[in-house]
C-alpha cells in the first residue's frame, strides 16, 4: 500500500526553553491562552492549511507571542499571491526562506535578535494592540526610547525634547496614557534586557552602562515596573511580551486607559503614523531580508 503523506500542521510553537518546535493543534485554545508564553514564538509555515483561516489564527495570536514566517515554495507562488498584504495583516517580526527542515537554533536567534529600529518598532507593536495616539505624542514616545539609553531621569528628558515636565506630563495623561516617568523607566528596562538577552554582560556591568547604581537598583526597578526580574527576562527571549507585561501593569492600575486587543489595524486618523501604511513595514523587512543574504 501506498504510504499516506502526513498532513503538517501550519503553525508551530516555540517556547522556553527553546529546544523544539511542537506542532499547534489546538488553536482555539491556544488564541485565548493568557499565561505561561513569555518569550514564545509562533512560527506559521506559509502554504500549509487554509490561508484564510491561518491569517485569522495569526492575527489574533496571544499578545506578546513574536510571530515568524516562513515562506513557501518559489515554484508555488502565484501572480495572485498578495505577499505583501499578508504580511501587513500579521505584523510578523521574522520572514526566512522556505526550508523544509526547521532548525531551532535558527529559529531561536530569531526570537532573540533585537530590532534594527526599536523606536519605530515599539510604537508598531502598540498600534497593533490597539493603542490611539496622535502623531506629535507618537514621535515624543521614539524619542523617549531613543534617548533612554542615555538619560536617567523625566527632567533630563523635558531639557533634551524642549517640552517642560508639565506640559509632558499633561500631554500623556490627558490621552489615557502612564506618566512619563513610566515611559522612560520602562525603555530602560528594555534596552538593559535587550542588552542581557545579547551579551555575555552581567547584570552589574548592563546596569552601570544604562545610568543604575547596580544590579540590584535595576532588578528592583524591573520588578516594581512589570513584574519580572532580570534572570526571568534574560531565559525568556524577545522584546515584545515585555512591553506586554508593562502594558497589563499600567492597565491594573489606571494609568492607561486604552481597550487593549490584538491584531487591531490602526484606521483611525489618530492612529500611530507608523500604522497607516502596513505595507511599509512588508517592504522594510524584505529589503532587512534580501540584504542579511
Amino acid at each position: 500500500m501506498p504510504r499516506t503523506k502526513r498532513l503538517q500542521s501550519p503553525f508551530l510553537l516555540f517556547s522556553v526553553p527553546y529546544r523544539e518546535l511542537v506542532p499547534l493543534t489546538a488553536t482555539a485554545e491556544f488564541i485565548e491562552r493568557e499565561r505561561g508564553l513569555r518569550g514564545s514564538a509562533l512560527i506559521w509555515r506559509l502554504g500549509t492549511g487554509e490561508l484564510a483561516d491561518n491569517l485569522t489564527i495569526a492575527r489574533r495570536r496571544p499578545a506578546g507571542v513574536v510571530l515568524i514566517l516562513i515562506l513557501p515554495p518559489a515554484s508555488s507562488l502565484t501572480p495572485e499571491t498578495d505577499l505583501l498584504h499578508l504580511i501587513g495583516r500579521c505584523r510578523p517580526t521574522a520572514i526566512v526562506p522556505h526550508h523544509e527542515d526547521i532548525d531551532p537554533g535558527d529559529m531561536k536567534s530569531l526570537v532573540r535578535r533585537p530590532p534594527t529600529d526599536l523606536p519605530v518598532e515599539f510604537t508598531e507593536y502598540l498600534a497593533w494592540r490597539g493603542l490611539r495616539v496622535d502623531r506629535g505624542t507618537c514621535d515624543i514616545i521614539r524619542r523617549t526610547v531613543r534617548l533612554a539609553r542615555h538619560l536617567t531621569t523625566i527632567a533630563s528628558l523635558s531639557r533634551t525634547i524642549y517640552l517642560s515636565r508639565r506640559a509632558l506630563g499633561r500631554r500623556f495623561v490627558s490621552r489615557g496614557l502612564p506618566v512619563p516617568s513610566h515611559w522612560l523607566q520602562f525603555c530602560r528596562i528594555l534596552h538593559a534586557v535587550l542588552r542581557l538577552q545579547n551579551s555575555s554582560q552581567s547584570l552589574h556591568s548592563v546596569a552601570c552602562g544604562l545610568g543604575y547604581p547596580d544590579g540590584f537598583a535595576l532588578s528592583n526597578q524591573m520588578n516594581r515596573l512589570i513584574g519580572v526580574r532580570p534572570s526571568t527576562a534574560r531565559r525568556c527571549l524577545g522584546w515584545e511580551w515585555l512591553i506586554e507585561c508593562w502594558l497589563q501593569k499600567e492597565k491594573a492600575t489606571g494609568a492607561l486607559t486604552h481597550d487593549l486587543r490584538s491584531g487591531s489595524v490602526g484606521r483611525s486618523p489618530r492612529a500611530f503614523q507608523a500604522h497607516r501604511e502596513p505595507t511599509r513595514r512588508a517592504r522594510k523587512l524584505a529589503a532587512r531580508r534580501s540584504a542579511s543574504k
